[in-house]
């Protein structure tokens, strides 16, 4: 590879090394405990290729999956073979210190929150609903980005949810949302949520139940997001709730899938992904820095800052350690603050109550026994979260 051939490619999307689903974990041991481990003789065969192939250095490119199989790499070869991993997930949920993002977050932020506007309009203007599903398999930023950028009527992601969630309860408070929004004279609106709320509904064999059929996983034990049809499954409930009370509403499920993943990256990823490649070769091959044999890069306040393997480790599971959406966040208040949801407010007035329960042609009795259930304090902006207000005279 010459310098002619690669000095421009961080204008393109995808990967011109293409990408791989294969994994280093013992599948065996998948299937009877959360715990994971490596496939000895797959990661022994790896780096007895690797050494007969002269190779010395990775630089590993990907998201927790990726890391977690580096991490195999590097404990196994002894040091022999010097890893570093570059932080790669539209999920944004490796464990980067504080609000750095993984590159292509942002990138996928962008694409996915134009087309959500355009969603918006076209619901205005046809005075439908959308119910828009997003990448994101255990946390939400993608999808509350999206929202929160195109200004969507609500976004829902998994951290919102224990695991005992059922599609009740994430319909409940999407119907909501479009009953609260026909009291403002608007039957038209647009739910962002990220497909990692299907985790919520139970593990494997709950999904298979649910689905009626069985839910395949991926080569890191995880069931296949894409076989679970989430869209499709609030789409029906929500059109069977209102032809049940003589309504009726027009929803189209979307997903937004692989058309995020693999866009002409914007500046922000552009100019980041040149600190991250210079600084991870740097990893690699400046030995005056007494690094351990795997690594992964970040950019910290404009410096390079190795995170050792084994400080990324969960060590409840073994796999790679991921971040989530704080819901304690003011960023996260923020968000809230613009959806249109079911408030704790809205059962205290008596006129709101009475609008809301109208709509759902049901008593405002019933429907506070109904619903009220899907309204939280989570979100809300309480004095501690505000900035002081400092005078000057």
């Amino acid at each position: 590879l010459q310098i002619k051939d690669m000095s421009r490619i961080h204008f393109d999307g995808g990967s011109i090394l293409r990408t791989s689903r294969t994994s280093l974990l013992n599948q065996a041991k998948l299937k009877s405990s959360t715990v994971v481990e490596p496939d000895v003789e797959k990661t022994t065969r790896v780096c007895e290729r690797l050494r007969s192939l002269g190779v010395t250095h990775l630089l590993i490119i990907g998201g927790d999956d990726t890391a977690l199989s580096a991490r195999f790499v590097a404990e196994h070869s002894g040091g022999r073979i010097r890893v570093v991993h570059v932080p790669k997930t539209i999920d944004n949920d490796l464990p980067l210190p504080g609000d750095i993002p993984t590159f292509g977050f942002s990138t996928a932020r962008h694409v996915g929150a134009t087309i959500v506007a355009n969603l918006m309009e076209d619901s205005r203007t046809t005075q439908r609903w959308y119910v828009v599903v997003t990448m994101g398999r255990n946390a939400g930023f993608l999808a509350l980005g999206i929202g929160k950028a195109a200004g969507a009527t609500l976004t829902l992601i998994p951290e919102e949810f224990p695991d005992s969630t059922t599609v009740r309860d994430i319909a409940d408070i999407i119907e909501g949302a479009m009953l609260k929004r026909r009291t403002m004279g608007r039957p038209d609106g647009v739910a962002v949520l990220a497909e990692g709320l299907a985790y919520k509904l139970g593990d494997r064999e709950e999904l298979s139940r649910l689905l009626h059929k069985e839910v395949p996983v991926d080569a890191a034990g995880h069931p296949r997001l894409s076989e679970v049809p989430l869209a499709q499954i609030l789409k029906d409930e929500l059109q069977q709730r209102f032809a049940a009370r003589g309504d009726s509403v027009t929803v189209v499920g979307h997903v937004l899938g692989y058309e995020l993943r693999c866009a002409h990256p914007k500046t922000s990823d552009l100019g980041y992904t040149r600190d991250l490649g210079h600084g991870g070769v740097r990893l690699l091959l400046d030995s005056t820095m007494n690094l351990p044999p795997g690594v992964m890069v970040t950019m910290q306040n404009g410096n390079l800052v190795p995170v050792p393997f084994e400080d990324m480790i969960d060590p409840i599971t073994n796999r790679t350690r991921i971040r989530t959406v704080d819901l304690d966040s003011y960023s996260y208040s923020v968000a809230r603050a613009y959806m249109i949801r079911l408030e704790k407010t809205d059962f205290e007035s008596p006129a709101t109550l009475a609008a809301l329960a109208a709509q759902a042609k049901i008593t405002p009795r019933q429907f506070r026994e109904r619903y009220e259930h899907a309204c939280s304090s989570r979100g809300e902006l309480p004095e501690r979260r505000m900035c002081p207000v400092v005078t000057t005279t």
